[in-house]
């Protein structure tokens, strides 16, 4: 074992620290905490209970972002708890904030900057990391980065992003755009853009969503599993119970999920078809009139025209009668008022036309069903989902009586398929047929946190910076098979798998430089074995980590990572509850020679690249930084951590500030809460002004068609050749509405016969909670897992076929590639799936998940190495689910 692993924690010390509370040293403290003090990785001397202080902070271990506190006492933290002023969860948190602890002092962790001594990069070469300065790692990282400049290329240089605070983009994309590169990639597209892009192209909701869950009556999930795995995890396990008081729950899933397990109703589809599901559920909404009135309008005459198979008439002519009853203020032609010569016939005799179906905040409803839904029976998604028509008709009944009160969760499962953008527009489209949308008891986008921006260093660039900007970017956004259509703008978006092929093939150029920020794309990116590929080219790499991990395989330096909740100063904002909050994270303690990854590192890089003879960043941060209390401009990195917090949260503290919300009247008194509350979301306030193109909720989706057309008018086309080109079926008007489409199926049916599930599981911290003891033996919280294993869990039906028990060997094989894991028999699976939690696999990290570090791994191997790389190009969206075909097999 490489010699980075320092003062090891044996089982028989964890185990101790984690039995019954001793000595009065150990009074009080988190069980973690007492394993560390048991194995001397930590102490508690003067621990008396009271003694400490609780330091606000934010939970960065799942999307939720949590407000916290953190106990401090003795330069140590010992416990975790829910900030008491936050309105979402108040002082209640999930397993994920105890296990940041053990991030914080896992004995794995990298402590202090490294170099690579061997050339040889790639599973199963030793780096032979080697301790160095701060000083070395900086400048070796600047000389590389004048290099590039020299050579009139620094759009070379690549910046990657996974789990950021606000504050991330100073270095990620300013600095780097000041050096030239426009190649600032996010990890967006393998989290959640499809999930945003139903929202957006029907309600202008480029975002995720809140749920109002207190007030709800029914919660249809599709592929989401609220109360282990999703965006509002604490909220929703503290609330959940108290909403089965009063509420149904409907669990769409080929796995019997946690959330499952709590639900009215389980759907067990094939996957890959929800939105068949979600277009029968429309269909009997409207054939059986359950639809919300109040928000979508109805027929002129109250009779329902919506029967199954039958088209509306966009317009009826009706008698003069019923016209001025339908159109009171109708203008009407009276006798005598007619050209010269002609005499009009009174408007009182003559029919009139008018829509039949009048609609208040919607837009396309009656096109919707003639183009799509009239045909979208129960009966025609039973065959293709595999649910039985009386389960389909039952759950839309519910939700019609039920509604507005409905959430409908959209993540993850349901739209991360080739063809998802259309599944994510079928899903929320329920929203708005139910009156759900930005409703009481239903869904809402996130609210208002009106934090201030940083500055951008736009006047820092010179030609040559902004020569290398005006290239093409690395993943190939906005091109004809990439529209990425982030907020309707050709190649808004960003396409997070893409770099690794194009690193390869060079299209449109070699990346030379590439600086990781808390991220490990070699493991999470789909197709991993690509990625493993694409980093042997890239000549010079810097990963800023909390541990040695995958893609630090790859790197020369090593830059050990601030922990994100307890050693950095950062802004983190989110929503919840109907609240959006503001939170910060501030230095409380340090573990080893770190420094603080969104302040520091670019300042000392900074200060390295000015030795070189390169200013501008340097200037850039000590010009345009200015602490907004006291006028001060920085002179470290750890003083421009707090300066940006302080300009950026400004409008909360600052007394003449005229934002709503939580009042501050000082610096002083905001650090001291740790956190902004704004006021409870107001419901109904964008009905009539939605943000799309007709301010509507648009069923036909005005606002998708003006992005398709302006694609296509960008490469010279027409929008079918468009949806051509990049695998989506819908032709015509299709492409506007929400639709069905067939599911891509990777591989085929007779090489591949079953289908692989992907989950996350629920003790996974975004990825990074894994190299921990609790983590390996507790797998088994999760439904159908294994302590100390990684199980591909198979329902019995198909077990007994191939000759498999729980704790057999399994190969599993798909077009990507193959793992092997351990058999899982398990009547929550789905006949004809393969389920399996994301999170082990690890072939480098620590001792805990990799059995030769650097070479294999604990258990089974990574699912992303099933994965293809493929994708729903519309939002640039990384496929995950679906239809991915799998051979089973016993070794």
């Amino acid at each position: 074992m490489p010699s980075f692993f320092e003062n090891p924690v044996s089982r028989r010390a964890f185990l101790a620290g984690t039995g019954a509370l001793g000595v009065a040293t150990v009074f009080q403290l988190n069980p973690i905490t007492q394993g560390l003090v048991r194995a001397g990785l930590a102490h508690a001397a003067d621990a008396v209970p009271g003694s400490g202080k609780w330091v606000p902070t934010v939970c960065q271990g799942c999307t939720t972002w949590c407000m916290k506190e953190a106990y401090v006492q003795d330069g140590r933290v010992f416990h975790v708890r829910g900030n008491q002023h936050s309105k979402i969860t108040g002082k209640s948190g999930c397993v994920r904030q105890s296990m940041a602890l053990t991030e914080l002092y896992d004995p794995d962790r990298v402590r202090y900057p490294m170099k690579r001594t061997n050339s040889k990069k790639g599973r199963g070469e030793d780096p032979g990391f080697v301790r160095i300065t701060w000083e070395e790692a900086m400048d070796t990282f600047a000389e590389k980065l004048i290099e590039l400049r020299r050579k009139g290329e620094p759009h070379k240089y690549m910046t990657t992003r996974g789990r950021y605070g606000f504050m991330s983009g100073v270095m990620l994309a300013n600095i780097t755009r000041i050096i030239g590169s426009p190649n600032a990639i996010t990890h967006s597209a393998i989290c959640a853009e499809a999930d945003k892009f139903g929202p957006y192209f029907m309600e202008g909701n480029f975002g995720y969503r809140q749920y109002d869950i207190k007030n709800s009556r029914y919660q249809l999930c599709f592929g989401a599993d609220p109360i282990a795995a999703n965006r509002q995890v604490s909220f929703a396990t503290r609330e959940w119970g108290n909403m089965l008081d009063q509420a149904k729950v409907a669990i769409v899933d080929p796995r019997f999920s946690s959330s499952a397990q709590k639900a009215d109703e389980w759907l067990p589809l094939k996957p890959g078809t929800d939105s068949a599901l979600a277009l029968a559920l429309a269909h009997v909404i409207l054939v059986e009139g359950l639809w919300h009135k109040p928000f979508v309008g109805d027929f002129f005459d109250g009779q329902n025209r919506f029967v199954a198979g039958q088209t509306v008439d966009l317009e009826t002519m009706i008698e003069p009668e019923e016209a001025a009853a339908a159109e009171p203020e109708a203008t009407q032609v009276n006798e005598g008022d007619s050209a010269e010569g002609v005499t009009a016939e009174p408007a009182a005799s003559r029919p009139t036309a008018v829509p039949t179906f009048n609609e208040l905040y919607t837009h396309g409803l009656v096109q919707w069903w003639n183009l799509e839904l009239k045909d979208r029976t129960p009966e025609w998604a039973a065959e293709i989902t595999d649910l039985p028509v009386e389960q389909i008709v039952r759950v839309a009944r519910d939700l019609g009586a039920a509604a507005p009160n409905v959430g409908i969760w959209l993540s993850r499962g349901m739209h991360m398929n080739t063809r998802g953008a259309y599944s994510s527009m079928c899903g929320h489209a329920l929203a708005g047929l139910l009156g759900a949308a930005e409703n009481e008891g239903g869904s809402m986008r996130f609210s208002s946190r009106p934090t201030a921006s940083l500055p951008d260093g736009a006047a820092y660039r010179d030609d040559l910076a902004k020569a290398g900007l005006a290239m093409e970017m690395i993943d190939r956004r906005g091109r004809l098979e990439f529209p990425a259509l982030a907020r309707g703008r050709s190649g808004g978006g960003v396409i997070s798998s893409q770099p690794a092929n194009s690193i390869l093939e060079e299209d449109p150029y070699g990346i030379e430089i590439l600086y990781a920020s808390w991220n490990n794309f070699v493991y999470a990116q789909p197709h991993a074995q690509e990625w493993e590929e694409a980093m042997k080219k890239v000549p010079f790499q810097v990963h800023s980590t909390l541990n040695l991990a995958e893609q630090s395989m790859f790197a020369d330096i090593i830059l050990p990572a601030s922990h994100s909740m307890f050693e950095r100063w950062n802004v983190v904002a989110n929503s919840g509850n109907g609240y959006g909050v503001v939170g910060i994270q501030q230095p409380m303690v340090k573990v080893g020679d770190i420094r603080q990854d969104e302040s520091e590192i670019p300042w000392l890089l900074a200060e390295a690249l000015d030795r070189k003879g390169f200013s501008a960043p340097l200037e850039y941060l000590k010009n345009e930084f200015i602490d907004p209390e006291t006028g001060a401009h920085p002179s470290n990195g750890d003083e421009l951590g707090l300066i940006m917090v302080k300009m950026m949260t400004k409008p909360f503290w600052d007394f003449k500030s005229t934002v709503g919300g939580t009042k501050f009247n000082s610096w002083d008194e905001f650090l001291k809460v740790g956190m902004w509350t704004s006021d409870h979301y107001p419901f109904q306030s964008r009905w009539g002004n939605m943000g799309t193109k007709t301010g509507n909720f648009e069923f036909y989706s005005e606002t998708l068609k003006e992005a398709l057309q302006s694609h296509a008018d960008r490469h010279n086309t027409d929008i079918e050749h468009v949806l051509a080109t990049c695998n989506y079926e819908a032709r015509g008007e299709l492409a506007f509405i929400p639709h069905y489409e067939h599911p891509f199926r990777h591989g085929s049916e007779d090489e591949f016969p079953m289908l692989f599930v992907d989950h996350k599981h629920k003790l996974n911290r975004e990825g990074r909670g894994c190299n921990h003891y609790w983590y390996t033996g507790e797998r088994d919280v999760e439904p159908g897992d294994l302590k100390f294993g990684d199980a591909a869990k198979i329902n019995p039906v198909d077990a007994e076929r191939l000759g498999i028990q729980t704790g057999d060997t399994v190969r599993l094989t798909s077009v990507s590639g193959s793992i092997t894991c351990t058999a899982s028999v398990w009547e929550g699976a789905r006949p004809g799936c393969v389920v399996k939690a994301f999170g082990m696999g690890h072939w480098a990290y620590g001792r805990h998940v990799s059995t030769d570090f650097g070479h294999s791994a604990i258990g089974g191997n990574n699912n992303n190495e099933l994965i293809p790389r493929d994708f729903d190009r519309l939002s640039g969206s990384s496929v995950f689910s679906g239809q991915i075909g799998v051979r089973v097999e016993k070794v």
